[in-house]
């Protein structure tokens, strides 16, 4: 079995290992800003301006004006009100679910990703439209008037979007909090959006708050939270942010200046999942506009590693469960790896 857990390389298109070159279908780097050149290049200006890091508090009295700027501006870009960014995706989420959880009894949705965990696995089982339902019923029945929701955005491995208009029936008597983990579809499933399809359903009494790491699809060094400008005000203030040191500005200065390669990268991998879709022809398990696709077919992994490609594969959900290959598509593929890929699953 080949050994890929010691590379000294970056993990773009493709991998060398042992002087083989692989075709690489993996990892979160879906718009390929990780390794594009003219990205780089302005994280690289960045770093002249602005240092390898800046080790101080937000509350200090020297700043450096980058983390206010790149705050609005990813305000405005997703569409909130207000915006505030640490330094991983991890913190932020943690930071949320902690400060939240004072404010009223905490829901988690199925498969919530470990960083919304606020102590220990909170073992949610089944489908996420048969938990929604419950959820609304038990709300709704509930004495208690105050809930906080935690739930990943979509499931990034089947892959699965979540239909979030349920809450729509929510009792106007009871007030809801709506942590939704982002990470994964921030910026890819649609330009400058969320995965959210649509807010009809936020009522006065439900109050939505997107945490999200940037660091997958938009190749930023930082946990981003989107929320009113009252909740941004409120955690501002709260020790866990004031003691922590921000994300890195070099990183900032790339996402504030590179929406520019972002759009020509965003338009390359919806080309790309849609080419793939026609390949696939429905073999593969995927949903629109996500560039994710599984397979459980356990013999799928050493096939295409025989053709010089390298997936995913492991068991999911649970370490017992039969392997999950999870193929990804990104920006930096071409049409000519998306037809090697397909040749090699036998699907064209």
């Amino acid at each position: 079995m080949k050994n890929f857990t010691q590379l000294d390389q970056p993990t773009g298109r493709s991998i060398y290992l042992d002087e083989k070159e692989y075709l690489f279908f993996g990892g979160t780097s879906y718009l390929g800003l990780a390794t594009d050149k003219a990205y780089a290049e302005l994280f690289i200006e960045g770093v002249r301006r602005y240092g390898v890091n800046n080790g101080t508090s937000r509350n200090n009295n020297v700043q450096q004006a980058i983390f206010d700027q790149a705050e609005q501006y990813a305000a405005q870009r997703f569409e909130f009100e207000s915006g505030l960014l640490l330094s991983s995706g991890y913190l932020a989420t943690q930071f949320v679910v902690k400060m939240l959880s004072k404010e009223g009894e905490l829901l988690y949705a199925p498969s919530c990703h470990p960083s919304l965990w606020l102590d220990v696995n909170p073992a949610v089982t089944g489908d996420f439209r048969g938990w929604g339902l419950r959820t609304v019923e038990y709300i709704n029945q509930s004495r208690a008037a105050s809930f906080v929701i935690v739930s990943n955005s979509l499931d990034n491995m089947t892959p699965e979007r979540y239909d979030f208009s349920v809450f729509r029936n929510v009792s106007a008597a009871k007030k809801v909090a709506l942590i939704l983990d982002d990470s994964h579809g921030i910026g890819v499933l649609s330009e400058n959006g969320i995965s959210l399809t649509g807010r009809d359903f936020l009522g006065l009494n439900i109050e939505l708050i997107v945490v999200a790491s940037l660091a997958k699809g938009l190749a930023t060094d930082a946990g981003l939270i989107l929320a009113s400008a009252k909740r941004i005000e409120q955690l501002k203030k709260s020790n866990f942010y004031t003691g922590a040191s921000p994300s890195s500005p070099a990183s900032l200065f790339a996402f504030l200046n590179g929406e520019h390669i972002y759009r020509t990268q965003f338009e390359k991998l919806q080309a790309n999942i849609r080419y793939f879709e026609s390949l696939s022809d429905g073999y593969l398990n995927s949903i629109a506009n996500f560039p994710v696709f599984s397979s459980k077919d356990t013999s799928l992994y050493a096939r295409l590693m025989e053709s010089g490609i390298l997936v995913s594969s492991f068991p999911y959900p649970l370490p017992t469960d039969s392997l999950l290959n999870r193929i990804v598509v990104n920006a930096h593929h071409t049409f000519e790896d998306l037809d090697r890929i397909s040749h090699a699953i036998g699907i064209s």
